[in-house]
């Protein structure tokens, strides 16, 4: 069991996480409750904290924003003002979709979301390379997104 939930709030989780806009009726059906305590398990764990927000799922390709790309980033240094720095600079480039700290031989994994090459060149350039402290990028196009996060699923082609 998770942090003091059953398995009926272990579902909900599992449910909404694939559909978000799930009708409460449906998804007591789903996990076999009727609506009055399965609507009151949501705000539960909604309050709770377990469940953060609900969104909309956007095909960037439909946007024209089809090039992904993978970043990692080196920092000159880890002092605790540098990543708050960089933490704070890396929010406000839209481009950046994703910015993982992580623990390895780099400190930072983005996920960049362009038009193509040459606009991700133009982000590489002129807006990753000038966040504070960055000291050196390695980049690596997406040929082919195999799985996505939960609550995304498209066809096969």
């Amino acid at each position: 069991m998770i942090r003091d939930l059953d398995k009926i709030d272990q579902r909900i989780l599992q449910e909404l996480e694939a559909n978000g806009r799930l009708p409460i009726v449906e998804l007591a059906a789903r996990v076999n409750l009727t609506n009055t305590p399965c609507s009151e398990r949501v705000k539960r764990l909604e309050k709770g904290g377990y469940i953060t927000g609900y969104s909309a799922i956007i095909d960037k390709d439909m946007l024209g924003l089809g090039h992904l790309t993978v970043v990692q980033v080196s920092l000159a240094a880890t002092a605790e003002q540098s990543l708050d720095k960089f933490n704070d600079a890396v929010r406000d480039v839209v481009e950046i979709e994703n910015c993982l700290m992580v623990a390895g031989s780099f400190d930072y994994l983005l996920t960049v979301r362009t038009r193509d090459i040459a606009h991700f060149r133009m982000v590489l350039g002129e807006k990753i390379n000038k966040l504070p402290g960055v000291h050196q990028t390695s980049s690596f196009t997406v040929m082919e997104t195999v799985k996505e996060p939960a609550g995304v699923t498209r066809p096969r082609p």
